[in-house]
This record gives structure tokens, sequence and C-alpha cells, in this order.
């Protein structure tokens, strides 16, 4: 009779090893996923008036990022379609108008006896880091550490050359400049104005090249440089400042190119791991590429030792990390408060750079003295609100005065105005009433209670001919029907002065099934959420969903070009051309609009801590927040065609309302959101309504 011993010994064995392979395998899947920079697409909106985004090496809010400029030049100097490059520059604005700025320090390669032309044959990229290779054999890669960089350029033999022009700016918005050369190094500072011309920055800059070079002076602000070793690489290290040329000299990186990439890429992973999603792995890459636009700016400008430049211009010092670079009337709607949810460190920095700009002459757009670009800085009294409601310790005593005179005189002249100075008078009344000013406070708010006679002049009656028409009656952007809902602090008041909750939903169902909602700007981006405010919270479920991922009509907003070519699709989309023609980003004011729908939560009212719920586009959404507790939002019976909330349960215990408070998600936790295909109209008993008191 034969043993099974043997045979048995080795089936151990079989059985062993094949546990080990699952187990590394298991392993490595986790820590794929954990690399989640990696589903990271840099060309996401970046051809045409998509999105007006570039591929830049870039770092989470540093206000230094090294990418091509392409000819002809657009919002961010950058076509993903062209062909033809004018070289790199080392800023950019991304995702705003007005043509777009930043382009300072334009450098660009060539090969001495042959044509300057840069013709694009291939180019990657990643977060942190871009490379392109040329048609004449030249090869440029860049990447990025905080306020510094490289270049690594390789050329087919040791001929090499650069163009050097300290004048270059997006849309010709150079000022001035001073540099000093010094061997194969130059440092200054320029001078340029801001997005939308409305005022001037100043940076400080260090460069130098790898080896030795001929400073050939080609004009006041233009150099040839011609290295003079035979090498075919040749290395440029670049860093900036806000403060001095000295602390930019301090920044030149001393490390290699590839650990400077790589300390890049880790510090998106890092940043972008602040939320982790499961699911559909297609929807996952869009979900990190429109996360990496949220966190482009605003820019660090403070320096390690404190010190920063306000924007009076002056030196001062902080221990707080301060920021610069504000779009605030776009992003302080989607982009900042997904900020305090998920990277609450950065966002206290912010919200105290926010209060600084009161102690020395804050502009609704820029001042003459700004350390970095900058676009605008409207309804930062609302930000700075949402940060004291959200546990933020900020200096109110030392700047309300000057808060209490920019909302005094806050403009009321126009329609779309009225009811956005009547919020800023809200979100005021509230600081002033904390810190017991209350007569004052009672004041504002009586201030922000006229936008009922606003509303009933210009938004109460639709039936008027030109409620759909683009910038009537002096209207900004958008239509008398897309600024009618925007009273988020009082959205109790606004359905009694529709005529009642029926009334309400009526005219919003009506907003919906016309097609007069426009995602492709700001104004209206809060109106899919308001059924939250009324017994029919599930219709705000369903139009989440479709604006973040089904097909869904659009007419653009510049030309109302209502029933010729309009937009049907889906709104993001992972490509170059992401978004609607004419929606730019808005300094991840949109971007970040997908990321809340994506996980489940949206701001109710930028100024109270509440947050509505909808069914998420993953199964799985987790805040993670280091050491802390990390809060998982779980996703029960999760399918494509499920997007109505049957039931919630929190921490254990059923939920029976439909929105969480700030302070629930911070404290860490599981919530459970079971959903189904059709409504659920029992869902919740209690629904959250914002109202003035």
């Amino acid at each position: 009779m034969l043993s099974l011993q043997p045979h048995l010994s080795t089936m151990k064995r079989i059985l062993f090893f094949l546990c080990l392979c699952s187990a590394i395998c298991s392993t490595a899947q986790n820590m794929a996923s954990d690399n989640v920079a990696q589903f990271v697409n840099v060309f996401l909106g970046t051809s045409g008036d998509h999105g007006q985004l570039s591929p830049a090496a870039s770092y989470p809010f540093s206000m230094m990022s090294i990418g091509p400029q392409t000819y002809p030049n657009t919002h961010t100097g950058y076509e993903y379609n062209a062909k033809k490059f004018l070289g790199f520059t080392h800023n950019r604005f991304e995702g705003v108008g007005c043509t777009g700025s930043g382009g300072n320090m334009l450098i660009k390669p060539f090969i001495p006896n042959k044509e300057h032309i840069l013709w694009k044959q291939t180019e990657k990229a990643a977060p942190g880091y871009y490379n392109v290779q040329f048609t004449n054999g030249i090869s440029a890669e860049m990447t990025v550490v905080e306020k510094s960089g490289m270049h690594h350029y390789t050329f087919p033999d040791h001929h090499k050359g650069f163009e050097l022009n300290l004048d270059h700016t997006l849309s010709n918005r150079f000022v001035a400049e001073e540099h000093n050369i010094d061997g194969n190094s130059i440092n200054g500072w320029i001078e340029s104005t801001t997005t939308c011309n409305a005022g001037k920055y100043r940076v400080y800059f260090a460069m130098s090249f790898s080896e030795a070079v001929a400073w050939n002076k080609v004009s006041e602000h233009r150099y040839t440089v011609l290295p003079k070793t035979d090498s075919k690489e040749v290395y440029v290290k670049v860093a900036f400042s806000s403060v001095d040329v000295e602390h930019a000299k301090q920044a030149l990186p001393a490390q290699t190119f590839s650990q400077l990439r790589s300390a890049a890429f880790t510090a998106w992973n890092n940043m972008l791991g602040a939320i982790k999603v499961e699911g559909d792995p297609e929807r996952k890459k869009l979900f990190y590429s429109l996360l990496y636009r949220t966190i482009q700016s605003p820019y660090i400008i403070s320096e390690k030792d404190g010190s920063f430049r306000g924007n009076d211009g002056t030196l001062q010092n902080s221990k707080d990390t301060m920021y610069n670079g504000w779009a605030i009337w776009d992003n302080y709607r989607t982009q900042l408060p997904l900020v305090s949810i998920a990277w609450p460190q950065q966002f206290r920095g912010m919200a105290n750079s926010i209060a600084n700009l009161y102690r020395f002459g804050k502009k609704d757009y820029a001042t003459q003295h700004e350390p970095s670009n900058t676009v605008r800085t409207e309804h930062a009294v609302v930000v700075l609100l949402d940060a004291l409601r959200k546990g933020v310790s900020l200096p109110f005593n030392a700047i309300v005065d000057s808060i209490v005179k920019e909302v005094s005189n806050l403009d009321y002249s126009r329609p779309d105005k009225a009811l956005e100075s009547c919020y800023d008078a809200w979100a005021l009344s509230k600081i002033l009433d904390t810190l017991g000013r209350k007569e004052e406070a009672l004041l504002f708010r009586d201030k922000a209670w006229t936008y009922k006679t606003y509303w009933e002049k210009d938004f109460k009656d639709i039936s008027k001919p030109d409620v759909d028409r683009m910038q009537a009656r002096g209207l900004y952007q958008g239509t008398i029907w897309q600024y009618r809902w925007f009273v988020p602090f009082d959205v109790k008041g606004l359905i009694e002065l529709a005529g009642g909750e029926t009334t309400f939903i009526q005219q919003l169902d009506t907003f919906f099934e016309r097609d007069l909602y426009n995602h492709a700007n700001e104004p209206d981006i809060q109106v899919p959420f308001l059924y939250n405010a009324t017994t029919q919270p599930w219709k705000s479920q369903a139009l989440v969903h479709a604006y973040a991922i089904d097909t869904v009509v659009q007419y653009y907003f510049n030309d109302n070009s209502r029933g010729i070519d309009p937009f049907v699709d889906r709104i993001y989309k992972n490509e170059p051309k992401a978004y609607i023609r004419t929606m730019d980003d808005d300094a991840g004011a949109l971007s970040a609009w997908f990321i809340f729908a994506a996980s489940g939560i949206s701001p109710a009212c930028v100024g109270e801590p509440v947050y509505y719920l909808h069914a998420p586009l993953f199964p799985s959404v987790r805040f993670t927040w280091g050491g802390k507790k990390p809060f998982h939002i779980k996703v029960k019976n999760f399918s494509a065609s499920n997007k109505y909330i049957a039931s919630v349960v929190l921490n254990g215990k059923r939920l029976k309302r439909n929105y969480l408070l700030h302070e629930e998600i911070l404290k860490g936790g599981e919530l459970e959101i079971t959903v189904s295909e059709e409504p659920v109209k029992e869902a919740f008993g209690e629904v959250w309504v914002s109202g003035m008191e």
C-alpha cells in the first residue's frame, strides 16, 4: 500500500505558497490603491475653452508651476492640440478667465545654427512632472517641489543654447524687472499685472545652470545663454519667493532631478490620499484628476522662517502658513469648503490669510503689491464666517472694523449684486453677533433682509420675456432665472416669496425641465441641491447624479444660444476637452463640485457647517486625516442605476435627517447609505432649511 504522507506534505507546501502569493498580491493591490496620484490625468481640460487648464509640473498649493507655452497663447498658455512650442514658463493661474496670467520667465532650448522653432513630437506628464520630445531631437522634462523646480534638457549633440525672456507673460502683462548675473546664475524680481489686470504682483527668483555659460544680451530683458561644455545634458534650477532674492536663492534645490520628481509625486500622493474612493476604475481616474485640480491654488507665500509679504507689499511674519492667489468669488462655493473637510490644517492657514487681507486694504480684485498672482476676493466675509463656524480661530478683533467698512460699501445697483451683497451682510451679522456686537449685528441682519425687496422687484415675475436672456438688466454672468435662487442664507424666506413650497417646487421643476440651469459658470451651481430644503429631496439626489455623470443638455452662457448647437453630453469627462465649451474650472470651483457630488455630501450653505446628503458615485468614500479616525461613507446596494437614498445609518444609528454637520464628519466614524433605483419618499423625517432668525 502506498503511503499518502509525501503527497500530503507536498499539498501543504503548495497551499502555503498559494496563500503566500495571495497575501503578496493582496498587499500589492492595497499599495496600488494607496498610490492614488497614478490615477491623475494632468491633460484633463487642456484643450480649447474647456477648463483653461495646463499639464505643467506643479506641487500642491505652490506658486511655481513649470510648464509648456504653445502657440497661439491661450488662458494658461497651453493648447493640447498645438504642435508649435514657444518654450517653458514658471507660473500660471489654472482654470481662470481674463485671457490668463502668469507665464513669467520664458526659457527656450535651441540648437545653434538651426531653426529655433520647437515642434512637439510626443509628450507625457504626471503630478509634479512634465516631459516633451521635439522633432529636432531636443527633449525637455521638468519637476517642481514647493517653491522650487528643475529643468532637464537633452540635446542630440553638444551644440546647445537657450533663449531667456524675463519680460515674457501671458497676455502682455509684464510691468518691470531687475536682475543680476553671477557666473552661471541669474537672480532678481519680476513684476506683472494680475489676472484681469486689476493689480500687480511681484515674484523674486533665482535661476542657475548646471555648467558654465556665456550670457549674450539681446535686449534689456532678454538673453541668449550658451553652455560652454560638450555635455549633451543641461540642468536648470529655479526657485521663487514672495519675500526677497535671498530666500529664492536659498530655495534652489540640492537634490537630483529624479529625487525631486519622486518627492513631488509623493507629495501629490499624500495630498490626494486625503480622500480614498473605491469603485469603477475609469470614474476613479476622473475623480482623482478633478481632485488634483482643486488644490493648485491658492499659493503658499510664506517662507519656512514665517516671513511673507502682505498685499500692501510690507514684510510680515506669521506662525501660520500664509497663502495668496485668490479666486474667492468662484471657489468660496465649493473648493474652499472641500479644503475645510479634506485638508483642515491648510484651510486654517487659508482662512487666516484671507483675514490678513483686511489688515492692509483688501480689494475685490487685487492690490498694486500682491505677493503672487491673484484674481478676486468677493465674499471673503462668507469664507471667514464659514471658518468661524467650523472652529477656526481668527483675529476678528483686529479686522472687524475693516470688514464692516467693506460690507457697508457693497454694490446693490444690479439685481445680481444686490443678492450677493445681502449674503455678505448676513455673514457679517453672524460674525458680529458672535463677537457680542449685537446692535451692529442687527443692523447688518436688517441689511441682509432687504434681499426680499430686490427679489420682489426683479426675480419674482418669471413671465417677462427677458428672464432667460443672458446679462438682462445688467446681470454679470447669468440670467434672471439662474440668479433668482441665490439666497443661500434664507431659503425658507425664498420659498415664502415664491408663493409657498408647492409653487417653489413647481418653479424648480420648470427650471430644470426647460434646461435653464447652467453648469458652465457658478451663479446657479447650488440650485440642484435646493429640493433638499423641501419635502422632495429625492429630486436633488437625481439631479446631482445627472450633472455629475449623465448626459445633459446645456446652453452656452456667453451667447445664450438656445436651440442653436446646444451641449448634449456628459459635463465631466477625463479628456482634454473635459467640460462644456466656455466652462472655466475657475481655480478648482467646478472640479470641487464634482468631488462633493461623488462623495455623497455637498455644502447646504457656505457659512453654515451643514452638508446635504445624496447617493455617492462610489461604493466606498473615505476621508482620512493622518492619525485621526477616518470618516468612511459606505454605500449599500450600490449600482449604476441606484441614485436615490433609501436609508442612512451614522455610527450604527438610523439617521432620519438629510444632512450632516461638519463636526460629525471630522470626528470620524462610518456613514452607511442604502440606495435604491426608485425614490424613497419616506427616507427622511427631517430636512434642513436655511433661514434668517
